[in-house]
């Protein structure tokens, strides 16, 4: 987790279970960036006004959906086909810790978003890790230095629109939450 500010480690079973059933795995990174560009462009929707926002989202949502198409590559190439998205209960947690009002709503959207891409930038690195040389594990490792300039995003985005003491201390307070609910959470072949 060198450079990521997550509380906690992912668990050894969890990177088993991943590499056990790949397959599953990629079915649900699949969704994941998908969903993923889907909050960026949902969030460059929600603040027009705010025009670093609005590029910034709408190359993250590029990035994203290249992801996506690299990802459905690997399943074509594995004679398997997409499937209808599941709910990932691990966001859901997250998005539901999003306080309402015009300005803690924003600053809550931001932050978590890093936590989430900070998770995903720790999980891509131990898979691109524990996979054997070549062109997969290639692009793994390539998803793990991603995640972590989106989370840097988040955050830069954050600072920009809100004060340094306000983000530290709900920064704090979410990613002490992230630790507790991915500890909770059952294993399984999913990002989160």
């Amino acid at each position: 987790m060198s450079g990521l500010p997550l509380r906690s480690s992912s668990s050894p079973e969890w990177l088993s279970c991943v590499l056990a059933h790949f397959d599953q795995f990629l079915l649900d990174h699949a969704a994941a960036e998908k969903k993923a560009a889907g909050m960026a462009l949902s969030m460059l929707s929600h603040y027009p006004d705010r025009t670093r926002l609005v590029t910034a989202m709408s190359e993250l949502a590029v990035e994203e959906m290249v992801h996506f198409r690299e990802v459905v590559k690997l399943i074509q190439e594995r004679s398997l086909q997409l499937g209808s998205d599941e709910k990932d209960p691990y966001v859901n947690e997250i998005r539901s810790w999003i306080r309402q009002g015009t300005e803690v709503y924003l600053l809550d959207r931001l932050l978590t978003g890093a936590v989430i891409e900070a998770r995903g930038a720790e999980r891509f690195g131990l898979i691109g890790a524990a996979l054997p040389a070549g062109a997969v594990k290639n692009f793994y490792r390539s998803l793990a230095k991603s995640e972590s300039r989106h989370f840097e995003l988040f955050l830069d985005l954050a600072r920009e629109y809100f004060p340094e003491q306000v983000i530290a201390q709900r920064w704090e307070e979410l990613l002490v939450a992230e630790a507790d609910c991915i500890g909770r959470l059952p294993v399984r072949a999913a990002l989160h």
